[in-house]
């Protein structure tokens, strides 16, 4: 069971939305926050990633070089610019060909030029999976020096797409998109410290937690307990709840109930299956029971959900 592609999809609320950026200095971009996580690849050339002046942040200005990327996790306000001096602005909407799915953008003077690729992933952020809120809030990977070789394949092909569009590329790059989400949140996985003593970054390698985790995203009509994920993990109930409270940041049921009501999330946004069918899949007795712990869950009952979704 691959729980990071899992976790995404049930999270996963729409397609990416995608700016083709080309500035020429002096340029500056002041971007609003978004109902989602965003991010930038940088294509061409170089600039500064800056946190708005009316932050309470005290996150330093980050410099950006061809290949790196950045991810932000939810997706809050900030600046790029050629120069942290540069005054920045509210850009004018992009421009989209028709049928394309990447927006245009261009701005600035007539100075060194920076080409990027930005955009945002709409993630359900209502009860987001607890891997997202453990990231930083703001994820930056370099793909120079050797450095995440699948993530640098993606950043090298998203710009050989971008640079020069040819017959697929409108099927190429939006792929192309949705794959790197994948690369991103692997490789920061993968650069964390394999002593790490909590969070998903060990959850997901945890000879005790891990084969419980799996089990529970591959079948989550199961009726679980305690006891039988212990059984799964091939430890002691005691040492297996305590192991995988301190990693996952919640006890085994409660992480159980979590999963089930995200996948029912998901059925009810992209299924056209009955409640009571939802119900079964995700270990409701019946219709009555999943309806009641659904709005426990998400404030809204499971047809008002659906209809929210379908309306949005």
């Amino acid at each position: 069971m691959d729980i990071l592609t899992e976790v995404l999809a049930s999270m996963r609320t729409g397609c990416p939305v995608s700016v083709r950026t080309e500035g020429r200095a002096p340029w500056g971009l002041r971007l609003p926050a978004v109902a989602g996580a965003g991010f930038h690849v940088v294509l061409y050339g170089t600039c500064w990633l800056l946190p708005l002046e009316n932050t309470a942040h005290t996150r330093r200005p980050i410099a950006l070089s061809p290949g790196d990327v950045i991810f932000l996790r939810d997706g809050r306000g900030h600046l790029l610019a050629d120069d942290p001096t540069t005054h920045a602005t509210v850009p004018q909407p992009a421009r989209f060909a028709p049928g394309s799915p990447i927006g245009h953008l261009t701005l600035g003077g007539d100075g060194a030029r920076t080409s990027l690729l930005c955009g945002a992933y709409h993630l359900d952020q209502g009860r987001p999976h607890p891997l997202l809120g453990q990231l930083p809030e703001v994820v930056h990977l370099e793909t120079r020096h050797g450095r995440h070789p699948e993530l640098t394949a993606a950043v090298q092909l998203l710009g050989a797409e971008l640079e020069a569009p040819r017959i697929g590329s409108d099927g190429i790059v939006p792929a192309l998109i949705d794959a790197l989400l994948l690369y991103v949140l692997r490789a920061w996985l993968q650069d964390q410290p394999a002593t790490a003593v909590a969070g998903w970054a060990a959850a997901l390698r945890d000879p005790l937690v891990a084969p419980a985790l799996a089990a529970i995203h591959q079948d989550p009509a199961a009726p679980w307990s305690v006891e039988s994920l212990a059984d799964r993990a091939g430890t002691s109930r005691a040492t297996f709840a305590r192991r995988f409270t301190t990693l996952v940041g919640e006890p085994p049921l409660a992480y159980l109930t979590r999963w089930r009501m995200t996948t029912a999330a998901r059925l009810l946004r992209e299924a056209d299956l009955s409640l009571s069918a939802i119900a079964t899949q995700t270990g409701y007795g019946s219709e009555f029971a999943f309806a009641k712990a659904f709005k426990r869950a998400h404030g809204l009952p499971p047809g008002g959900y659906r209809r929210q979704a379908q309306a949005t």
